[in-house]
């Protein structure tokens, strides 16, 4: 059977599961449904306009991809990370963020330089401004902008699957990490233009270590506070 370019346009489309997927994972990632909830297939289709057909198969590929836990006879629930899982995740992003600070030192130009110390002064300003959703955009595109200096697509390609869970860890403690975070940031945009590698390394290893504390303890606390009202 030969196929017309407009079924290979068809093809091409997002179907509905995928888009349902793809909004879920969103919605998960910037803490609409935090770790443990309870996601109820007949809510989720009412929130997003669909049938629970889509919403079923969403779950399946979400659990596939470590966001969503199905359970027998309970049903669908946010993924909880264990400790673990969260100090591997940090101990990997460490090794491949390490070697791209390595490969930028002294090679980013003035105008980059200039680029990154922009960003800085805009996620002062969000801040201030208490902007929570505007800062983490502002620490992907941080983070991006730098991993592209890379120029080694492979690399940046592996940092890149690791993303979108480092927003979700990211996120929760955004706000109460930024001050410092971002004084981390400048830090490491000076040893890259100096051309120092063995510091540009140092300080992305320990920016990484900070952030990884940080949701760990972050974690603890809300455990702590669990365990208090249950008391």
């Amino acid at each position: 059977m030969t196929t017309t370019p407009e079924t290979e346009r068809l093809a091409d489309q997002p179907s509905l599961r995928e888009r349902v997927r793809v909004r879920l994972e969103k919605l998960i990632i910037d803490g609409e449904y935090p770790p443990g909830a309870h996601l109820v297939e007949t809510d989720l289709a009412q929130r997003l306009g669909v049938s629970r057909g889509p919403v079923r198969e969403a779950l399946y590929q979400l659990q596939l991809q470590g966001w969503v836990d199905l359970r027998p006879r309970q049903g669908a629930f946010v993924h909880q990370p264990s400790i673990d899982e969260v100090d591997q995740f940090f101990q990997v992003r460490a090794l491949l963020e390490s070697e791209i600070a390595s490969l930028v030192a002294g090679k980013i130009t003035t105008e980059d330089v200039d680029a990154l110390r922009a960003m800085i002064v805009a996620a002062t300003q969000h801040i201030d401004d208490g902007n929570e959703s505007a800062l983490v955009e502002a620490n992907a595109e941080f983070h991006g902008y730098i991993h592209r200096k890379a120029a080694n697509r492979v690399l940046v390609d592996l940092v890149q699957v690791l993303d979108k869970r480092l927003r979700w860890y990211f996120s929760p403690v955004a706000m109460a990490r930024a001050p410092e975070a971002w004084i981390e940031h400048r830090a490491l945009v000076d040893a890259l233009a100096e051309g120092d590698r063995a510091r540009a390394v140092v300080l992305t290893r320990t920016h990484s270590e900070r952030t990884h504390t940080a949701y760990v303890d972050h974690r603890r606390s809300l455990t702590a506070d669990g365990d208090g009202q249950q008391g």
